[in-house]
């Protein structure tokens, strides 16, 4: 199945340039809503999110059209994190969820992405099928009767389900009492709930990122610019610093000295801790082919598994649910616990690190020390076609010359953005130097064939 619309998450994309079109969105509404519409004569639900995006607005309004012309009643929870709508989907027994929200992009794109009623985000086939709908021409639209068409509500308790449900993913016998915690929301969908959650458990939160404009969302802040929350806990002498993107499924921590940990550090804190527990099912843990070296040693020493997948979280949770893992992430963010949801959620993800933090009596530091990462260094590089590498002499010569030097003790990484016009090269290994200069060297190759 080849797909024009939906990408690795979604539809995404410039505002007002293809596909980013109000018109389109308003077909998606309808064709989602025929898919989802079945025979039987109940009413049938699809709950809306979106982050703090000006351009929200008109999605919003496209989609609940379109939504709502097909026969589906559409329920506004405004703006929450994805991970809100996942759970909402499933706990207001929806047919559909849906996300109006470009992640950590700039504020000029936005994107759609769906959920199934089980709170996963739909697969290929469905995509597909929608797909399909949507650039047909000559579709003919099974339009319901006058009488059948759907309503639009606005859901004002949404933030407080969302709340109790984050809270309930804490243990009852512990709180945050005492804990100073610097909160950086990237201006974003959990601008409002995040610093609740916290100070409802005792914390003492810093604000950072708190304010949207529509405009503002993700400007050097959140988890792309991790370093603004750095600064701050050094500065207020915060116990840990939490930095999210603009819908908050990814996840950046800092450290109470101000150093900054990705997502193969806090998947590290939490699988140690989950083995410990024997709650890390099959002691395995997922994560994708960009994590570090390091943490496939780290589980082989306490007899686990690194189960890796291509990047994008979808894949992560994919795998996760084949190998009935319970715990899986990305480099970048992306912390999945299947325990208690459907997809990456940041501020739970938090919830869990601060709880063995308690549990232990241990500062951030400690628990990061458990895991130190390979030295890696990743290239972005503008492409003027997606050639497969293979075919690429040049390139394929200072890959495996690359590889002949690191031997067993690192590895090359080469692969095409999925949104974007970029190849990526990565280089690992236990010497820095060394790393950096292949890495050099295999991006020089790349300009030269594909630049």
């Amino acid at each position: 199945m080849t797909k024009k619309l939906f990408g690795t998450d979604g539809i995404r994309g410039p505002v007002n340039k293809y596909p980013m079109f109000s018109d389109l969105a308003l077909r998606l509404g309808l064709a989602a809503g025929t898919y989802f519409r079945t025979s039987d004569d109940r009413r049938h639900r699809v709950v809306i999110g979106k982050d703090t995006r000006l351009s929200g607005y008109i999605f919003e309004n496209a989609l609940t059209a379109g939504l709502c012309a097909a026969g589906m009643d559409v329920f506004l929870v405004g703006p929450l994190p994805t991970p809100a709508i996942a759970f909402l989907t499933t706990d207001m027994r929806a047919d559909l969820g849906i996300v109006i929200s470009a992640s950590h992009n700039p504020f000029q794109d936005n994107g759609i992405k769906l959920f199934s009623r089980d709170g996963f985000k739909l697969d290929d086939a469905a995509e597909h099928a929608i797909e399909q709908m949507i650039l047909d021409e000559n579709i003919q639209w099974d339009y319901p009767a006058p009488d059948k068409v759907g309503k639009a509500f606005r859901i004002d308790d949404s933030q407080g389900r969302y709340i109790v449900y984050l809270k309930y993913s804490f243990p009852a016998h512990l709180d945050l009492s005492g804990m100073k915690v610097v909160l950086d929301c990237a201006n974003g969908a959990n601008y409002h709930v995040g610093p609740v959650v916290l100070e409802e458990l005792g914390a003492k939160v810093i604000r950072i990122g708190c304010e949207p404009n529509g405009l503002n969302i993700n400007l050097q802040c959140g988890s792309l610019f991790p370093e603004m929350a750095a600064a701050k806990v050094r500065e207020c002498g915060a116990d840990i610093g939490i930095a999210l993107d603009g819908d908050a499924d990814r996840i950046i921590l800092v450290d109470e000295n101000g150093e900054v940990l990705d997502g193969d550090q806090i998947m590290a804190i939490c699988a140690e801790d989950m083995i410990r527990q024997g709650r890390l099912s099959h002691n395995t843990l997922v994560a994708t082919v960009m994590s570090n070296m390091a943490l496939e040693v780290f589980m082989k020493e306490r007899n686990g598994v690194l189960l890796r997948t291509p990047v994008g979280d979808r894949n992560v949770v994919e795998a996760m649910r084949n190998a009935g893992a319970a715990l899986g992430g990305e480099q970048s963010g992306h912390i999945i616990f299947m325990d208690y949801g459907t997809t990456g959620d940041g501020l739970l993800a938090a919830l869990q690190v601060m709880k063995i933090m308690r549990e232990r009596n241990q500062p951030l530091s400690e628990l990061a020390g458990l895991l130190t990462p390979y030295p890696q260094k990743l290239i972005n590089l503008q492409v003027a076609n997606k050639v497969p590498f293979e075919n690429c002499p040049l390139i394929t010569a200072a890959v495996r010359d690359a590889e002949s030097e690191l031997g067993e003790c690192g590895r090359v990484l080469l692969r095409y953005s999925g949104t974007e016009a970029k190849a990526r090269v990565m280089v690992e290994g236990e010497n820095k130097s060394m790393v950096n200069r292949l890495a050099a060297q295999i991006a020089e190759a790349v300009k030269e064939e594909l630049g």
